[in-house]
């Protein structure tokens, strides 16, 4: 079982179009897939049309007192699972400071599903917390959408040298851009720069209508879009740039 964590410092990247989507399409291709909304916005939730709600709150998780199997939902999707999300989880920080080996709890919790599934994805919130050290932990990596300015393009260097300066050092870090307008100069130019780099993947998202229609539809772009969809088609390569290097082989 893989654990890949959708991350960012900043928010409004589109991290959860990505988990949502990424789940969809493993799914789609036969893999077994667990999808857990860890942000308490609870968009991945929304989109699978399922209430971001789990009996007991995210203290009974963290604590151990539920196993995670009970709080697993079935999507409409065949093969995909979704844990919902849950309010209680904006105060994360403070539930693994009170727990013993807090940074480990994620993974532990994870590991009761070991043989269930193929893929577990992870979509967290924003920000560099404990929280983020519980999802580091658990995770086998860790992809984060980059916005092709220079703010964003900051926030990824600061996961990584967050994660080299923090025990994480052989943690992969994959980055992919995210909400491209190829329209714009800048962005353009950024994309160039930023692909270059090994730890980005060669899937560049675009900004696109199709992508927010996702809000109106409640559903993954594949439900809807048309397979020629551009935006459809960089989620699908994003995919085939993941599998070829967790499942590759096996």
């Amino acid at each position: 079982m893989k654990v890949l964590a959708l991350h960012n410092v900043k928010g409004g990247v589109g991290k959860t179009a990505a988990a949502v989507n990424l789940a969809a399409i493993a799914a789609g291709r036969g893999y077994r897939v667990l999808l857990w909304d860890l942000d308490p916005q609870g968009a991945a939730s929304f989109y699978f049309r399922i209430k971001a709600k789990i009996k007991g709150g995210m203290g009974k998780l963290v604590a151990e007192k539920r196993d995670l199997e009970s709080t697993i939902k079935e999507s409409d999707l065949e093969g995909l699972d979704v844990i919902p999300a849950d309010l209680s989880a904006r105060n994360m920080d403070l539930l693994l400071d009170d727990a013993k080996k807090s940074e480990k709890r994620l993974r532990r919790l994870l590991r009761s599903l070991d043989g269930e599934y193929d893929l577990v994805i992870l979509d967290c919130p924003p920000g560099l917390s404990l929280a983020a050290e519980a999802v580091f932990t658990a995770a086998d990596a860790v992809l984060a959408p980059v916005i092709p300015t220079p703010l964003s393009v900051r926030a990824f260097e600061q996961v990584r040298e967050f994660c080299l300066e923090n025990g994480y050092r052989k943690l992969p870090i994959w980055g992919f851009v995210s909400m491209i307008d190829r329209r714009k100069r800048l962005h353009i130019e950024t994309e160039a720069k930023l692909l270059k780099d090994e730890h980005l993947l060669h899937a560049s998202v675009p900004y696109a209508s199709e992508v927010e229609r996702m809000g109106t539809e409640r559903q993954p772009i594949t439900a809807y879009s048309s397979p020629s969809s551009a935006a459809r088609l960089a989620y699908e390569a994003l995919w085939n740039a993941i599998d070829q290097r967790f499942f590759a082989g096996s």
